[in-house]
């Protein structure tokens, strides 16, 4: 039997990509450019996309912006792709009105972060999403923990207690441990579809359950992750192993500082004027962005 047949369902599909968010040269949101990469995204291999995530730099988009993105991505790819938005907040309130947008606006699911900076107790982060999934309860729901960022974890048995809320369908694992996922598989059981949050640890998160990935190196290798994935899921094990070692190098430039200033520099020396992030990010210093011209060379040559 392939690993696949023993997975979780996949609500949004195995390849999904974080969205950079594309600014101008006035820093405003290029709506057709980001238009434009979706489609270039799908061509090249993803299920489903994520725009105003950790990636597309939801915490310098006005919640305006993000609704103007999620409508233009959503029209410039149609229906037959899974588009989900990020509507995460460290305010409860924020949270649910964003969703209730998303779900308006057309979204095929949220992307909802752990709340960062206020750090509450496994209590609050419950009520949090309870509230959430109660607020929209026919969108499906991709939680999102990433305590690299928010400075708070969300334990593997408070995901058990929100599985009785239906449209929690999803699990975004990025903690840097692939222990999250078979703990998350015990507590929550076969429903809950956990997705790698992490390029580097997509292989080894399907060797133990996970059903796919929210890829940021799927802007620039999209073809390969998607054959990785599949070559794991259908017992070509050792050519997922060759594609991840190949990989591997792209992995760590993309992540040699914060997300998404590298993967910005990849596209723009790709030839898709994304623009810098948005201050208080800064673009990628010379020396790293040479590394990553050189490393985005040798794999164009694998």
């Amino acid at each position: 039997m392939s690993l696949s047949a023993a997975l979780s369902p996949t609500p949004f599909g195995r390849l999904l990509t974080a969205m950079v968010t594309p600014f101008d040269a006035d820093g405003r949101v290029d709506l057709a450019l980001a238009g434009r990469l979706a489609r270039h995204l799908v061509d090249e291999g993803s299920d489903g996309l994520v725009v105003c995530g950790t990636t597309g730099e939801s915490p310098t988009l006005s919640w305006q912006e993000q609704v103007q993105l999620l409508e233009a991505v959503r029209q410039a790819v149609g229906s037959g792709v899974k588009v989900l938005a990020g509507t995460g907040s460290n305010s409860t309130a924020e949270a649910v009105e964003a969703t209730r947008e998303a779900a308006a606006a057309g979204a095929d699911g949220a992307l909802v972060v752990v709340p960062y900076y206020n750090k509450p107790p496994q209590d609050g982060l419950e009520a949090h999403f309870r509230a959430v999934a109660e607020a929209a309860p026919e969108l499906p729901l991709m939680l999102y923990n990433i305590p690299g960022r928010t400075g708070c974890s969300m334990a593997p048995s408070t995901v058990a207690r929100l599985m009785d809320c239906a449209n929690v369908v999803s699990f975004k694992a990025a903690s840097g441990s692939t222990d999250e996922v078979s703990q998350l598989r015990l507590s929550c059981g076969a429903r809950l579809a956990v997705y790698s949050g992490d390029d580097a640890l997509t292989l080894p998160m399907l060797a133990v359950g996970a059903v796919g990935v929210v890829s940021v190196a799927s802007h620039l290798v999209g073809r390969r992750m998607r054959a990785m994935i599949e070559a794991q899921l259908s017992g070509r094990n050792a050519e997922a192993l060759g594609l991840h070692e190949q990989l591997l190098p792209l992995f760590r430039a993309l992540f040699a500082t914060t997300n998404p200033i590298p993967v910005k520099a990849a596209l723009e020396a790709s030839g898709w004027p994304v623009g810098a992030p948005r201050l208080p990010l800064v673009p990628l210093e010379a020396a790293m962005r040479d590394d990553l011209i050189q490393t985005l060379s040798a794999l164009r040559q694998t």
